[in-house]
């Protein structure tokens, strides 16, 4: 007992020293940012500093030993793990994304905090504790045993690979963007840089050093996330915690929301926007006859502008039109429809920030509802699924401390998730009130500088010379971003996020490659094709795995896929039609078998995917093919329930399962069964 004790000790020490040394290193920024230290340096040492503090942890804690690579040595304290789980959790989507998300949704939004959080909950009575008292590495390894051989294994393998290798695109994808941002350098290069950070931290000591990067990846993160908004509270209302401040907030913002949303000049730009709608619409029904007229005209207008030697800024725009003209029928069609959906969208009038379910017409307000229940449904279940965060519960001493770890895990990504409905109140308020209604020549600084690197876009389709709503857009990921300076605090704030954001990426990309060269190397390679394999052959085959996976991903984000938050909703779909109802039914049910939870895997997994490939115009689908309008990024809704009654009805139609299977269902379920040896697991 002495020596665990002493060991969660000297971590609480270590840690405790790790976040004074980095709040003192951020004082040092600030303090040197006031003696003239210029803003790139300071995007520059943040994130090298970063980057460097997460590659020591990484090579401090390389290991040759097969239980530390694989699950840490199961000796990782419940509240590390937790903090350890909430960083793997916290993606760049979570982080950056979810508190534009709420900006643009209000209530709506909340679908993802209700789901994501309530996703743990699922896990800590389904999953976690029952799956480390299994013991053994991954989830194939369950499914291989529990579902007798490599059929249910192979599965489990691809739909590990699938689920896994969109959410990590995602992520790489999110890490080059933030490096490019705040460092001033190319998009790939930024994507190289991050690509080191992260093989750094997971090739070496594989779950180890993921283990506890990903702590100090916490640390670091929620720092950048508190510490702004508790400012922007204080500036705000006088009280530093947004999370109790931001109602007060709230209740003025829609007495705001009503007076502007109603006002003469947003009803005419509105209107405005409608008819520039209509007029993409006869565009695109005139192909090609309207692009060749168009073509024409400008034409004629920069020829005639020279001949009446019009002022260089007219010829230049005149010159950039004709240049950015599309240059065939197709392309036009493609930049027509979505400059006439970004027109529709803008003669809307946005939702009240409080309104649940809002909708011009009773079908609109019903179809909302039901998607807002159906992507709450998928993000629980498919957070009680995604195999990266059910492997960090193999990683805990045993099975109370994985109970324990999940406790903690919702704590930590609690308070996160109660900070974020603060950060989109907030901006909301600061937007209406001081940025829209005013003269294009004395906006806020912010908006000019966020402005300039393409996240704010000012439209003024009326030329009045005023900011109208309907005429700004916002990129998503802005409200975050913007928030130090929208709090007026100096740019060392600005790094600061931008460094959590990677720390944020970076955590959650550790935590998926590492996952996915797992079930590459030890799923496949160890269980199926060479079970004779050395230690050393192992752990060889999953480092060259991980380096091939951390390339070919690199690859696929360099090619900037559009609709990533759709990929992370996607992931959760994946991993909830395939893995919820087999590892639900394979604990709880002794009638499940091999066939049934082949057959249910299978199902599900097929039902999701074709559902998106019909109705996501990604994958050259059409929203026009939902089923009960419910949007692509919930596709699972209809595998999780299909896979569970697939499973049923075929282990009920088949042979049950062996009494050594039977046995093994007991172990996993009751506690006064006494704990196995770790690998004693035997495979039937």
């Amino acid at each position: 007992m002495r020596g665990p004790t002493t060991f969660a000790g000297r971590l609480r020490r270590y840690y405790v020293w790790y976040t004074v040394a980095f709040v003192f290193f951020v004082g040092l920024l600030a303090v040197a940012e006031q003696f003239g230290l210029s803003q790139r340096a300071i995007g520059h040492v943040f994130l090298f500093v970063t980057l460097a503090i997460y590659a020591s942890i990484g090579v401090m804690s390389r290991t040759s030993d097969v239980s530390e690579y694989y699950v840490a040595g199961r000796r990782v304290p419940a509240v590390f793990n937790g903090m350890a789980t909430a960083a793997d959790w916290m993606s760049a989507a979570s982080f950056i994304g979810l508190a534009g998300t709420l900006y643009f949704t209000g209530f709506e939004g909340l679908a993802f905090v209700t789901g994501w959080t309530g996703g743990f909950v699922l896990v800590a009575l389904l999953l976690a504790p029952y799956l480390r008292k299994f013991g053994q590495y991954t989830i194939p390894d369950f499914l291989g045993a529990r579902y007798e051989g490599n059929v249910a294994r192979l599965v489990g393998i691809g739909a590990t690979i699938l689920a896994s290798f969109v959410y990590l695109v995602a992520q790489i994808y999110g890490v080059g963007l933030i490096a490019s941002r705040f460092v001033s350098v190319e998009f790939e290069i930024g994507l190289f840089v991050g690509l080191a950070g992260i093989l750094v931290c997971s090739f070496l000591g594989g779950m180890r050093a993921v283990t506890w990067t990903q702590v100090a990846q916490y640390v670091i993160l929620m720092i950048a996330y508190l510490v702004p908004v508790g400012i922007l509270s204080y500036k705000l209302t006088g009280v530093p915690i947004p999370q109790a401040a931001y109602g007060a907030v709230l209740s003025e913002l829609s007495q705001r929301e009503e007076m502007l949303f109603d006002a003469p000049e947003e009803v005419e730009v509105r209107s405005m926007y409608r008819y520039r709608a209509e007029d993409y619409g006869t565009k695109i029904s005139t192909l090609p006859e309207s692009l060749d007229a168009e073509r024409r005209g400008l034409i004629e207008r920069l020829h005639q502008l020279r001949a009446d030697s019009a002022p260089a800024r007219d010829i230049a725009l005149t010159e950039r039109a004709l240049r950015d003209l599309p240059r065939s029928p197709e392309d036009a069609r493609v930049a027509w429809e979505r400059a006439r959906a970004e027109a529709l969208e803008r003669a809307r009038p946005p939702p009240r920030h409080a309104e649940a379910h809002p909708g011009v017409t009773e079908e609109e307000s019903v179809a909302k509802r039901n998607n807002f229940l159906a992507l709450v449904f998928v993000l629980m279940v498919g957070t009680a699924a995604l195999p990266h965060v059910l492997a960090r519960y193999y990683t805990t001493p045993g099975v109370a401390d994985a109970r324990r770890s999940v406790f903690w895990s919702i704590v930590f990504i609690f308070l996160l998730y109660v900070t974020a409905p603060a950060y989109a109140v907030f901006a909301k308020w600061e937007v209406y009130t001081n940025v829209v209604g005013s003269s294009l020549a004395v906006l806020p600084s912010w908006v000019a500088s966020w402005g300039k690197v393409g996240l704010v876009r000012i439209d003024d389709i009326n030329g009045d010379g005023i900011l109208q709503l309907a005429e700004l857009s916002l990129n998503t990921d802005v409200i975050l971003l913007a928030t130090p300076e929208i709090a007026g605090l100096p740019y060392v704030f600005s790094g600061l996020v931008a460094a959590g954001g990677l720390a944020a990426a970076l955590s959650t990309a550790d935590g998926l490659l590492l996952t996915i060269s797992n079930a590459l190397s030890h799923d496949l390679y160890y269980k199926v094709i060479n079970p004779r394999a050395s230690t050393h052959r192992r752990l060889v085959i999953s480092k060259s795995q991980l380096l091939v996976v951390a390339a070919v991903a690199a690859w696929v984000a360099s090619l900037r896929p559009d609709n990533i938050l759709f990929m992370v909703g996607f992931a959760f779909s994946i991993g909830a039609a395939a893995f919820f109802p087999a590892l639900v039914l394979g604990i709880f049910w002794k009638r499940a078998n091999r066939p049934g939870a082949v057959a249910g895997m299978v199902a599900g997994l097929s039902v999701t995917l074709y559902y998106a490939f019909r109705t996501h115009p990604f994958f050259g689908g059409s929203t026009a093919n939902a089923w009960f309008d419910i949007n692509p990024i919930s596709a699972g809704v209809f595998g999780v329930p299909l896979g569970f009654a697939v499973i049923v009805l075929v282990s009920l139609c088949t042979r049950p399962p062996p009494r050594e299977i039977q046995d093994l269902v007991d172990y996993v379920r009751y506690p006064h069964l006494p704990e196995q040896e770790e690998g004693a697991v035997k495979k039937p």
